[in-house]
């Protein structure tokens, strides 16, 4: 099972999925976009037996580019682990206080966040495509798991998962205008005078964003592999029948 492990200590595992040659439908790890719902469980299962659990221990979301989330608890596992249909719905970030649940999300040239406090004892993944950035999902969250959960900020660790580079992502002046109202992407941004596109660093958004909500920058890892040019990366702007990375983090 080829995948690329951020964290892997005594109390949390984390990292990604990669597109695969040699694998089922490429190591494709999304339900709602596949040849097969069967290779995709396949591939699943595999992934779970990687990382010495069950593919019943997975959590999964019907991912629509929103600002919500998600706190699970154990009576959310397997919730869209081995049918979509069960997945929880209109939710694009989950966290949780409870061992042995992984906690899934699935991209494709999208930014996967994955964040833990230790001293909290707080998992979570975000999904923040362009959308989910522009309706700060990333800043909402983080307020949230501050405010109503009493976490401290200076405790998080926050790693920004493989994403469609700055180069790559080219958009027109709606998507521009967008990320200018935020108030704080504009160094994250430049202008292609010949090909009239705007070029958006994404990741760097969200990155401010975790900053935003106080937490350290030197506490924020960035995994530069740009998913359009990447070998082992799934892209929706390359393809739009392409696969899709699982970025997971579960507390032992």
């Amino acid at each position: 099972m080829k995948t690329k492990i951020y964290y892997n200590n005594e109390q949390f595992i984390a990292g990604t999925t990669l597109k695969d040659m040699t694998a089922l439908e490429q190591n494709n790890m999304a339900l709602h976009v596949c040849t097969s719902p069967d290779n995709v469980i396949n591939n699943r299962k595999k992934l779970a037996a990687t990382l010495q659990c069950d593919v019943n221990d997975l959590i999964c979301t019907e991912q629509t580019h929103s600002a919500n989330f998600h706190r699970a608890t154990l009576a959310d596992k397997g919730l869209g682990a081995l049918q979509q249909e069960t997945a929880i719905p209109n939710t694009d970030a989950l966290y949780t206080f409870e061992k042995g649940l992984m906690l899934c999300s699935f991209t494709a040239d999208c930014v996967p966040v994955i964040f833990y406090n230790e001293q909290q004892g707080v998992i979570g993944v975000i999904h923040s495509g362009w959308q989910g950035t522009v309706k700060e999902i990333t800043l909402q969250l983080f307020q949230h798991l501050i405010n109503t959960e009493h976490c401290n900020p200076q405790d998080f660790h926050v790693h920004i998962g493989m994403a469609l580079s700055q180069q790559k992502f080219e958009v027109d002046a709606d998507v521009y205008e967008k990320f200018h109202r935020l108030g704080y992407a504009d160094d994250f941004m430049y202008y292609n005078a010949q090909t009239t596109k705007y070029h958006i660093d994404n990741q760097q958004t969200v990155k401010k964003q975790c900053e935003l909500a106080g937490i350290p920058s030197h506490h924020i890892t960035i995994d530069q592999t740009c998913t359009f040019l990447s070998d082992e990366g799934f892209s929706y702007r390359q393809d739009k029948k392409s696969g899709r990375h699982l970025s997971f983090i579960m507390r032992k």
